[in-house]
């Protein structure tokens, strides 16, 4: 795509299948250079060791990246046992080993029932999660370690895979886990406390993400495969703004509508058919099949406006 000084005003998601050893940022800075957007953000990083769907957005997109956030999250992780890190992954030192007790199948699927469900989970030092105005990761590469209070999460499902094409047996030092969760789950500490409830330690050797709210791997799109496409192509991958909003209503607009909603005015809004009936909350607002952004609804039919887009294309 051709290059101009100022960028381009481009709006939509790309699903990256980010490769390993790259972090979050700099892959999304090498997709941002073959759009030559102005603007791009992605949804919830994954570390340089992790692999899989990193969701990017562009433009007025980014405006729905911090909704992104919360989505429930799939991954594939592989977990080493009788070893634990710094960093609670395999790019960290090794600060302890263990030796693995014998194990059967029952015994560990029955140790997986205990982490299914709500549980509660201490985030990791090497988390961007902030004490005193100072990110975590950064205090523990000064050796330092603080407290960190544990917060509930959900394991929707967790279940045992094949480890180079066979199920665990008594006594392996790897297990691969398929892990279904909601926002704020940290697969290193995961891993790390299904170590210790098996009687030694655990630490990530690779994990992939799967899924990402609606958004599935098998839609994504490796580096490689982006830079090989052409402008048209390339533009015609995005994936539409309002897309990860489906799940809220919709409602049209008039042009008197519009117009209020564009300057900031409440409208009320007289519903069209009965899907749009009895509405509250937010909810998406369109004219002339364009997406203008959220609105808040109130049980008078009064809708405020909440966030809006503006898709002009430069």
């Amino acid at each position: 795509m051709s290059k101009r000084k100022s960028g381009l005003n481009v709006h939509g998601i790309i699903l990256l299948d980010k490769r390993l050893g790259v972090s979050s940022n700099k892959a999304l800075q090498e997709v941002r250079r073959l759009f030559n957007a102005n603007k791009a953000g992605h949804t919830g990083s994954l570390d340089p060791l992790a692999t899989g769907l990193l969701p990017l957005c562009f433009g007025e997109a980014t405006k729905v990246s911090a909704l992104m956030l919360d989505d429930n999250k799939r991954y594939q992780v592989v977990v080493q046992l009788g070893v634990m890190t710094d960093t609670g992954d395999a790019e960290g030192e090794v600060i302890s080993e263990q030796p693995v007790p014998a194990y059967t199948l029952d015994n560990l699927n029955a140790c997986l029932q205990q982490f299914t469900g709500e549980i509660d989970q201490i985030p990791p030092m090497y988390s961007a999660l902030k004490h005193q105005g100072k990110k975590l990761y950064e205090l523990a590469r000064e050796g330092i370690t603080v407290e960190r209070k544990a917060r509930r999460i959900t394991i929707f499902d967790l279940k045992l895979l094949p480890y180079d094409g066979v199920m665990p047996v008594e006594g392996s030092d790897h297990i691969v886990l398929d892990v279904w969760c909601s926002k704020g789950t940290y697969i290193r500490s995961l891993a790390e406390d299904i170590g210790h409830a098996l009687g030694t330690c655990g630490t990530v050797k690779a994990l992939r993400r799967l899924e990402a709210g609606q958004f599935n791997i098998s839609q994504a799109k490796t580096i490689e495969e982006l830079t090989a496409l052409d402008e048209e192509a390339l533009l015609a991958s995005l994936i539409a703004v309002d897309k990860p909003l489906e799940s809220l209503p919709s409602v049209k607009l008039s042009d008197e509508q519009a117009t209020a909603i564009h300057y900031g005015q409440s409208i009320y809004h007289h519903p069209i058919d009965i899907n749009s009936t009895h509405l509250e909350g937010s909810v998406r607002m369109y004219h002339a099949e364009v997406f203008l952004g959220l609105g808040e609804m109130g049980l008078d039919g009064k809708i405020a406006p909440k966030k809006l887009f503006n898709m002009t294309v430069q």
